[in-house]
């Protein structure tokens, strides 16, 4: 959703404008939380307050969550939580569990598990996704951060935007990496063809996508890599795996299926954020599943651990 700064509207604070386009949809306390959590653009800048001054010309784009009318019901769905504390949870998701509610799926989730065995959880996204801050894919396994709290969200939210939230992965790649690290850029968007699937797309189309890789080890046709996400895009580390002609072993979406895998091995293998109240550095990791050990011994790839958690930026 895209407004311009008409004369009439010079001078008008952000959040006033927005609720006046609007027609008062929203009321202003959402549209700050929306301003905050960095929903809104002004002239492609995140704005630092819901208070800031408009000019004629300013463009506006608010990224408007799709209104969701049906509530999830929590299930007793046996969870591994690393962490937890008043503000915040750390999970360790596993292999075939979607995050969210999503489509005609409102069950086995991790947000049905959550509402269970979590007596509160932040509103900012709605009844669908409370608590989540960020996603990983259904099949892949590994670490995320949830939030109990408005604070708690926002700030984390803050610290993946600004990127001084560092998120780590684990994989395995078909093919030899023609160089032993390096680092991707490019646009992604949803594929024309397949709606399931996101693409490479030409310079300023879609959304920017910034990716880091090192080859940990090679053996028997496939590669142990390593993955930072400075973006966090859907099917990031997926599609520029499989954009640089390797992709994910036992991806089915962007290669092939892998025989006596599930999905593909893409773990999220740490993470490391600044707690929203403390300001303490919290860094995590979690052990790599046993199906993706089982795959490294078949291939003989060796996994270093201090390797995995001594690089990157």
């Amino acid at each position: 959703m895209i407004f311009v700064v008409e004369n009439d509207d010079e001078g008008k604070r952000l959040d006033i404008f927005l609720s006046e386009k609007m027609n008062g949809e929203c009321t202003r306390s959402f549209l700050k939380t929306l301003i905050q959590s960095g929903q809104v653009l002004v002239n492609e800048k995140q704005p630092q307050k819901s208070g800031v001054k408009l000019g004629i010309g300013d463009k506006i784009d608010v990224d408007l969550p799709e209104k969701e009318a049906i509530d999830v019901l929590p299930e007793n769905i046996p969870i591994d939580i690393v962490y937890e504390d008043n503000d915040l949870l750390v999970i360790n998701k596993k292999q075939g569990m979607i995050v969210h509610p999503a489509g005609k799926i409102r069950s086995g989730t991790l947000v049905n598990a959550l509402l269970f065995h979590v007596k509160d959880l932040s509103g900012i996204n709605g009844k669908i996704r409370p608590g989540i801050v960020h996603r990983i894919d259904k099949d892949t396994s590994g670490l995320l951060v949830v939030a109990k709290n408005d604070f708690a969200h926002l700030n984390l939210q803050k610290q993946i935007q600004e990127k001084t939230c560092k998120r780590e992965y684990v994989a395995v790649a078909l093919g030899k990496f023609k160089d032993c690290d390096g680092e991707i850029k490019t646009w992604l968007e949803r594929s024309k063809k397949n709606y399931e699937k996101y693409v490479v797309s030409p310079m300023g189309q879609g959304k920017f996508a910034h990716t880091l890789y090192k080859v940990a080890d090679y053996n028997n046709g496939v590669s142990l890599v390593l993955f930072e996400l400075k973006t966090g895009r859907t099917h990031q580390i997926r599609v520029h795996s499989s954009y640089l002609g390797h992709p994910i072993v036992g991806d089915k979406l962007y290669g092939k299926e892998e025989s006596g895998l599930e999905g593909q091995l893409l773990h999220a293998y740490r993470i490391i954020f600044k707690h929203p109240r403390t300001n303490k550095e919290m860094s995590f990791c979690c052990d790599l599943p046993d199906y993706f050990k089982k795959y490294l011994s078949k291939k003989d790839l060796k996994f270093d651990e201090k390797l995995a958690k001594s690089w990157g930026s």
